[in-house]
């Protein structure tokens, strides 16, 4: 698949887990493709990136080793994505490599991730969070921080701070996952 085949499929991949897993099958099949992906996810074209976005996802999910060898141009493209249907994808995807990174198992993130892709995510979390975005990037963005926080002293703190601040005007879906990590807060 050529990237100009790959941006006419793009076309023709709707919102459902199936046809998000197709495409993501047919990358699988052609990973040199994944590189394009990313590119069109920044692009902020409507509706194409999204697509992009959400068949990077799927990908991802599917097994997260795939972005490694693009690590670089995906943390890169975070700070140009501006479409909402293209940030949840990309903070499921950074939740999906802190969560790998800080697991007890052995992992290839461990020696991928570098601390500037690490800060590169911080830093988006905290965007999305602080943003006006819809509330499944600022939930992945809060589990996100709370792992990076872990070892980057000073995201705990601030944390908290926009946790409280925002409590109050957040959804409930929001202030239930504010909750959860308020409490993770405490204990730690």
């Amino acid at each position: 698949m050529t990237n100009e085949e790959l941006c006419q499929a793009l076309n023709y991949v709707n919102a459902t887990r199936e046809n998000r897993s197709k495409m993501a099958n047919k990358i699988e099949e052609n990973l040199p493709l994944i590189p394009v992906l990313i590119a069109i996810s920044k692009d902020n074209i409507d509706p194409i990136s999204c697509k992009a976005s959400w068949v990077l996802e799927s990908l991802v999910k599917k097994k997260l080793e795939f972005i490694f060898p693009h690590i670089d141009a995906f943390t890169f493209s975070l700070s140009n994505l501006t479409l909402e249907s293209s940030i949840r994808p990309a903070s499921k995807i950074c939740s999906l490599l802190v969560e790998n990174h800080y697991s007890n198992k052995t992992s290839l993130s461990k020696k991928v991730l570098t601390k500037e892709h690490l800060n590169i995510i911080a830093e988006a979390a905290f965007d999305w969070l602080i943003g006006n975005h819809k509330v499944a990037p600022k939930a992945y963005s809060m589990t996100t921080l709370l792992l990076l926080g872990k070892n980057i002293t000073w995201i705990h703190p601030e944390l908290q701070v926009i946790l409280k601040q925002n409590y109050e005007n957040g959804s409930a879906a929001y202030k239930a996952r504010a909750r959860m990590t308020l409490k993770a807060l405490k204990k730690n």
